[in-house]
């Protein structure tokens, strides 16, 4: 009775070894068939388009995207006050994860800050152009600024 059972058990943990080794095998092929790549092209009325797919009837590049998050906080001065920078002004995009942890950071401990989305708010673009920003969140305190965010840098700009 025991040498059948321990056959059984063993029957199975074969069966179970050769699954997993197959989905893996499988896994590992079709990884190389996945792309995620972006097309642009422009139409006959001078519109750019872009797609996931390349377009059948017009030229299309491949184009390149570059996310510009901070990966490192780095501090800076300003010289001078920028208007409404008695409240923590932070320049964000919706898609940043460092700006959602800045936020909930803000929340949680009961401090005023302003938004902006660059993607969203033109005159915030402006803004955050004229403060020569290069990626998100950028975050203004008075006359101190601070690219990217974590929870002790802010603690170094804030009072």
């Amino acid at each position: 009775m025991n040498v059948m059972r321990n056959d059984a058990i063993y029957c199975r943990a074969v069966r179970f070894f050769r699954f997993v080794s197959v989905a893996g095998l499988l896994l590992l092929c079709m990884s190389g068939i996945v792309r995620a790549e972006i097309y642009k092209w422009t139409d006959d009325q001078g519109r750019t388009h872009f797609g996931d797919i390349e377009s059948e009837d017009y030229d299309a590049e491949a184009v390149t995207v570059e996310v510009n998050s901070y990966e490192h906080v780095t501090y800076s001065s300003l010289g001078k006050a920028i208007p409404g920078s008695e409240k923590v002004q932070m320049f964000s995009t919706a898609w940043c994860g460092y700006c959602k942890k800045a936020k909930t950071y803000f929340k949680s401990q009961g401090i005023d800050f302003v938004e902006y989305d660059i993607e969203k708010d033109v005159s915030a673009k402006r803004r955050y152009d004229a403060l020569g920003g290069k990626g998100v969140p950028v975050i203004v305190v008075g006359t101190k600024r601070m690219n990217g965010f974590s929870v002790a840098g802010f603690k170094r700009i804030y009072p």
